[in-house]
């Protein structure tokens, strides 16, 4: 019976197209092995939590560590339009924000869609792209994504104003409407 967790490697996934999913994915550069490991071993060790691990990779992401090919206009504009196009139709885009290296999302998925098919699309189709216009080869995204699904509706309404002030509290722009690549920005009619 498919319960809906899997893996592929190193995280467990919740795949269930009946649940609100949030969505955390990054660039294959944005955080190096080592630094995993060792918020990894601090967590084994019962130095940190598992929140306070997830909190830390966050706040390393925030940091805006790696290429950071997503704050370049063209390439945030393509990951933020890949986002879109499938909104309605495969699944609902209730909350995004596409970040220096990193990616959040908040999604329903529709008739029946898996987390692993809908981030497949998104991300070998921007990385396609992208890559051609960085003139490079390789990986673009990291092989793996983080998700969570949402428990009730004051986790539902954490987590979506958690991805709309992620730039801001990155310390990127002063409000969540002035960055180019976000729900807050669309939801505000900035279509600058």
């Amino acid at each position: 019976m498919d319960d809906g967790w899997y893996s592929r490697g190193y995280l467990p996934h919740f795949d269930d197209p009946e649940r609100i999913q949030f969505i955390t994915f990054r660039l294959h550069d944005s955080m190096p092995r080592e630094v995993l490991e060792l918020y990894r071993a601090q967590l084994e060790q019962g130095l940190i939590t598992e929140q306070q691990r997830l909190k830390k990779m966050e706040d390393y992401l925030d940091k805006g560590y790696g290429a950071c090919w997503l704050k370049q206009p063209r390439i945030g504009r393509l990951v933020e339009n890949a986002l879109l196009h499938g909104d309605g139709d495969r699944y609902l885009l209730i909350s995004w924000c596409v970040m220096p290296n990193h990616v959040h999302a908040l999604i329903e998925p529709l008739d029946g869609r898996k987390l692993r098919g809908i981030l497949h699309t998104w991300k070998s189709y921007t990385a396609q792209i992208a890559n051609s216009w960085l003139g490079r080869k390789g990986a673009f995204w990291q092989r793996e994504f983080r998700d969570r699904y949402i428990r009730n509706f004051k986790h539902f309404e954490g987590v979506k104003a958690y991805i709309e002030q992620n730039p801001v509290d990155a310390g990127l722009v002063e409000q969540a409407i002035d960055w180019p690549f976000s729900s807050a920005r669309l939801r505000e009619g900035r279509e600058d």
